[in-house]
């Protein structure tokens, strides 16, 4: 094992107040893409940038072509926990993890078993209606074409945080407390530039920070342990899961 995976190891071993913070880096092990990276199929198809077509002005100009892109790009129906999800699942059961901040909206760190998990952005598992509130699952959207209406006739929308939307304040509240709180912050899959997310590392007091990322962020001199491994094999190998 490598020493710097093994000194990770040694500080799950002797903490039982960890905080795991993750991005769209802990969920592509698992075939989910991050929705920045651009491809040939991307450019074909869309004349807008992703973080455009996300942003709450752009749902209400377009909804047509925002919910094209959803159904294209952020669903994923398959998708299932890769080895950092079900680790952090792992030491979640074992009394050592106390939460879970997640940027991602795919929901597997539930579908891993992990239970406290604070999604700062939402989650793409939930819609509900503008008009009357009635709640819907995934499939619903799925399986919809053009504007998902729901029985009353009101659009159905994804309960997730668009840009130009701000964030919870009880979700962001609780992660700054559950960081505060916390002998080891463990960061991974992020490159930390989303922001106001990515000002909550800001918030710890410790001094068992450590940043698991595939490369290097702007944070990594801040960080007690670096990582430039992929985060499924680090957590998998040193949680055993």
């Amino acid at each position: 094992m490598k020493d710097t995976w093994q000194t990770l190891k040694d500080w799950i071993d002797g903490s039982s107040n960890i905080v795991f913070f993750g991005g769209a880096g802990v969920s592509t092990e698992s075939g989910i893409p991050d929705f920045r990276s651009t491809d040939g199929l991307f450019h074909q198809k869309y004349d807008y940038p992703p973080e455009v077509i996300v942003s709450h002005s752009f749902f209400e100009a377009r909804p047509k072509e925002f919910f094209r892109f959803l159904r294209d790009r952020m669903i994923f129906p398959d998708a299932q926990p890769n080895a950092a999800h079900k680790a952090l699942a792992k030491l979640e059961e074992q009394g050592k993890l106390k939460a879970v901040i997640t940027q991602n909206i795919d929901g597997l760190h539930q579908l891993a078993g992990s239970k406290n998990v604070l999604e700062l952005h939402g989650s793409m598992l939930r819609h509900y209606c503008l008009r009357c509130g009635k709640r819907y699952g995934l499939d619903f959207i799925a399986n919809s074409e053009g504007l998902p209406l729901c029985e009353c006739g009101g659009v159905v929308r994804p309960d997730v945080v668009l840009y130009e939307e701000g964030l919870s304040s009880r979700i962001l509240n609780d992660s700054v407390r559950a960081i505060e709180e916390a002998d080891v912050l463990i960061v991974g899959g992020t490159s930390l530039v989303v922001y106001p997310a990515a000002g909550l590392i800001d918030y710890y007091r410790g001094n068992k920070l450590v940043l698991i990322n595939r490369d290097a962020t702007s944070r990594d001199a801040r960080a007690n342990l670096v990582i430039h491994d992929p985060i499924g094999e680090v957590l998998g190998t040193v949680v055993g899961a």
